[in-house]
């Protein structure tokens, strides 16, 4: 599956995009195909303060929960009403229609670009 380079990853199959010091975040089609039809999303409010590796919501599938984790500091600003309306917009749409929160971006960040993601892939 390709990987789209103009993003950066986290270990936890998250894609970020980083436009001045807000970041639109949202799940791989990696994370997308291993979860399955995805059918619930809980996100954390707006104004919700996040830190790195923390637990700030939930993805439900078919196959099971996961944790959403906080891929960098920071405060939610903006929440993707459509796909907690429609859920499966994860599956179908990951990088485009299909992503879950911005942050405003409050400390450094520590990605993975494209390249290293996708070993991290090729390895699991």
């Amino acid at each position: 599956m390709p990987v789209p380079t103009e993003l950066n990853y986290t270990a936890d199959h998250e894609w970020v995009s980083i436009d001045g010091d807000i970041a639109t975040v949202g799940i791989t089609a990696f994370a997308g195909e291993a979860l399955g039809d995805v059918v619930y999303v809980d996100l954390p409010a707006v104004g919700t303060a996040i830190t790195t590796g923390d637990a700030c919501g939930e993805i439900e599938s078919t196959k099971s929960v996961s944790d959403l984790f906080a891929p960098l500091d920071g405060e939610v600003v903006e929440l993707n009403e459509a796909v907690v309306a429609d859920p499966g917009l994860l599956n179908t749409d990951p990088y485009q229609a299909g992503w879950l929160v911005r942050i405003k971006v409050t400390g450094p960040t520590n990605l993975l670009d494209a390249a290293a993601y996708q070993t991290l892939i090729g390895a699991e």
